[in-house]
């Protein structure tokens, strides 16, 4: 699957809010995530621009791999693999004695909308602030995407510059707007 999203700071969620609220889109459901990122012994996933996560969630745990980012007109895209664990702690075991290192760990807050099947975030990330993620998964090129998140993000009224950096690059220091 390829994952297309564009992500913009959020000043004001409420009124992110409010205009979901006028299209007659309902928050589908509201979660705490933490997602423990780990970097490989045999290259750094910085350089690669790959990612390794171990997410802990009111559903479970999914352990997720996250191919370089790759831009797609205002969106970015990358493959992305998720499986879910029985058990995080063993799964971080596994990875700590076979040489995978933590390299940060990111919690947020997050909101979930759908407006059919396009995903609508508002994440509150814990030394970050907020933001909003719109996200199509899709088995095609991402051009379409790309276009479509465009629109739904004017509907928004969401302004400013996409974040291309992720959650995980922001709180190691990297540009937020790269």
């Amino acid at each position: 699957m390829l994952e297309v999203e564009a992500k913009f700071a959020v000043p004001d969620p409420g009124e992110v809010r409010a205009r979901l609220t006028q299209q007659g889109v309902r928050m589908a459901r509201r979660q705490q995530e933490r997602d423990i990122y780990y970097n490989a012994p045999h290259r750094d996933f910085g350089e690669t621009d790959e990612a390794l996560r171990v997410r802990y969630d009111d559903t479970g745990v999914t352990v997720t791999y996250k191919g370089p980012k790759i831009r797609v007109g205002s969106a970015k895209a990358r493959e992305e693999f998720n499986l879910s664990v029985a058990s995080g702690e063993t799964l971080e075991t596994i990875l700590s004695r076979t040489g995978f290192l933590r390299a940060a760990v990111v919690s947020k807050v997050r909101e979930f909308y759908e407006i059919g099947d396009v995903t609508v975030t508002l994440d509150d990330v814990e030394g970050l602030g907020t933001f909003i993620e719109i996200e199509i998964l899709t088995e095609e090129g991402g051009e379409d995407a790309a276009r479509r998140i465009g629109a739904i993000a004017e509907d928004l009224g969401v302004e400013g510059p996409p974040i291309y950096t992720s959650y995980l690059e922001m709180l190691l220091g990297s540009s937020p707007r790269d």
